[in-house]
């Protein structure tokens, strides 16, 4: 009994540590975030979004990025202070569900502001949430279908 007792804790314990991961490690096990982990790449922003948050990050998809002529995004993966001006856009501090996102203005990491509505589903600025509370030990991704840009 004290064995197999042991065995299950054991495996719980492992099972555990297997699920947790942080925004860049979830983003890269969803696999629908390719080309946001290579722009948070090119942008250096690794270890900030590895960091304790907690994050909520507002994540557009592979297709929100394939929105992008090719020549644009190569441009903007290529200008690291403007990648990090776009990507901490979509960045806000705190762990925000999307039961709990209200109507209204939040400061993103970047400085300016998003604008939040949840009349038809969670829309940021003209994007909408396509997959919510993606969660990550370190915050909460919420898929979006458009790449926002700041002002």
């Amino acid at each position: 009994m004290k064995k197999s007792f042991l065995a299950t804790a054991v495996l719980a314990m492992a099972s555990l540590s297997a699920q947790a991961a942080d925004i860049v490690d979830t983003a890269v096990n969803a696999n629908n975030f390719n080309t946001l982990v290579t722009a948070i790449k090119a942008a250096g922003l690794v270890d900030t979004l590895k960091g304790p948050g907690p994050f909520t990050v507002f994540a557009p998809t592979d297709e929100a990025f394939a929105k992008i002529p090719k020549a644009d995004l190569d441009k903007l993966l290529a200008n690291k202070a403007q990648l990090q001006a776009v990507l901490t856009y979509h960045v806000v501090s705190g762990k925000i569900m999307a039961a709990d996102i209200k109507a209204g203005m939040v400061k993103t990491v970047q400085g300016d502001q998003l604008t939040l509505s949840t009349r038809g589903g969670v829309m940021v600025n003209m994007s909408k949430v396509v997959a919510a509370d993606v969660a990550a030990d370190n915050g909460v991704i919420h898929a979006i279908d458009t790449v926002l840009m700041p002002r």
